[in-house]
């Protein structure tokens, strides 16, 4: 079946029901984050013949494309059609049909990410400590272990003191060789969510000690008129093969509550050569991992980046994702959140150690959305007002969730 146009009726069937389904927004990355569908990713048609391989794999998969009326979506459209995607279509109307109709327009970018981690603070009640607080702490010299989630390249660019790079992916590999019944551990990032995700980390795996994360980040650092650091290189090491081993039966119980399954490489195989669904392939280990060796065909999107910005990484839902790693707690970790975002994820049971292997950087770079609205948590010199702002959409993302009928991520209803 081919489509050259979708209605609004018939998109919001489609995203309800169990079939394949890729949303693209064909505007530019600023039109798109005022105001999209939660379920669109961002792909410009001049970045689409590049981006079209690695996002939509799968040329047989039911895409449909938006817009607001100013001809991108037919454009996109034609690009995919003419370079063999046999099912794409242009929503009828645009943004502004859908949102005549009662549903749901997001701003921002990464949204379906930040939307979750705001409802996984809801459901597990993410326990958190205030800057000013923390900062007081700090003075008072408790024992502290501060673990700042985000890339290292942001760590580097400003920081909360006294605090180590530890990317959200990184956090249980490494976390049992820091972790100190006394002490407590504190997760931050720049905002939010990867804070709350990369605290419920921590505690679904037991780690020692107290967790919390830091409230808002280095941004409600700031608010706080505390000074941040800047040019920071401390890291948390590698695991020593006691840690590993800890957060290997760690990782091994989280599989067993979150139902992560294991599975073959002939399966994987299979699945490669099945024309009927989407395969996506990552390699959740650290960049520099990754460039020293890695699997056929896999790309690579560390642990906490692929949860945290899963619409770069994925964007048909119902795809399958495979995820690989060196000793399966990465991958592990990565997978119960995925799950829990309704993504069907699964863990390659041997990880990385069988070829063969492709090594560097082999990536196609991809063009993904800058721009942040209300605005990016990213920018070290944003004024207060922004931030502060920035802050309350991305709480007010959860009243948006609770008036959507199209936003349920897990089949048990919680988010």
């Amino acid at each position: 079946m081919s489509f050259t146009a979708t209605t609004t009726r018939e998109l919001a069937d489609a995203i309800v029901d169990e079939h394949e389904l890729a949303i693209v927004d064909a505007r530019d990355h600023e039109a798109y984050s005022q105001g999209h569908l939660l379920w669109a990713a961002s792909i410009r048609t001049v970045d689409v013949h590049h981006a079209a391989p690695i996002l939509l794999p799968r040329r047989s998969t039911r895409v449909v494309v938006t817009d607001n009326g100013g001809g991108e979506a037919e454009d996109l459209r034609d690009v995919l059609a003419s370079n063999g995607w046999t099912e794409a279509s242009v929503l009828a109307g645009g943004i502004d049909s859908w949102a005549e109709e009662g549903h749901e327009l997001y701003s921002g970018v990464n949204v379906p990410s930040k939307l979750f981690g705001e409802l996984v603070e809801r459901h597990y009640r993410t326990p958190h400590v205030s800057a000013l607080e923390l900062h007081q702490w700090i003075d008072q010299e408790r024992p502290l272990t501060i673990l700042d989630s985000r890339t290292e390249r942001e760590f580097q660019r400003m920081s909360i003191p006294t605090g180590r790079s530890c990317p959200g992916g990184e956090l249980v590999h490494r976390a049992f060789d820091l972790a100190d019944q006394d002490a407590t551990i504190v997760v931050n990032c720049a905002g939010r969510t990867r804070s709350i995700l990369g605290t419920e980390s921590l505690v679904r795996a037991g780690v020692p000690g107290r967790v919390i994360a830091l409230e808002n980040g280095t941004m409600g650092w700031e608010l706080a008129d505390l000074i941040l650091d800047h040019g920071k290189t401390a890291t948390a090491s590698a695991p020593t093969s006691i840690g590993r081993r800890q957060a290997s039966v760690a990782a091994t119980k989280v599989a067993e509550r979150f139902n992560v399954e294991q599975i073959t490489r002939s399966t994987m195989d299979s699945w490669g050569a099945d024309q009927t669904r989407t395969l996506h392939l990552f390699d959740v280990r650290t960049p520099d991992e990754y460039k020293k060796g890695h699997l056929l065909d896999f790309r690579n999107a560390p642990g906490g980046q692929l949860v945290q910005a899963t619409d770069e990484y994925a964007i048909t839902r119902g795809a399958r994702l495979v995820l690989a790693d060196d000793d399966l707690t990465r991958a592990t970790m990565t997978a119960s959140w995925l799950l829990e975002m309704g993504w069907e994820t699964y863990v390659l049971d041997e990880g990385v150690s069988q070829g063969p292997f492709e090594y560097g950087n082999t990536e196609l770079p991809l063009n993904s959305p800058q721009v942040v609205l209300p605005y990016d948590p990213g920018d070290a010199h944003i004024a207060r007002q922004a931030m502060q702002e920035y802050l309350d959409w991305e709480v007010a993302l959860v009243d948006q969730y609770d008036r959507d009928d199209l936003a349920q991520f897990t089949s048990d209803g919680w988010a």
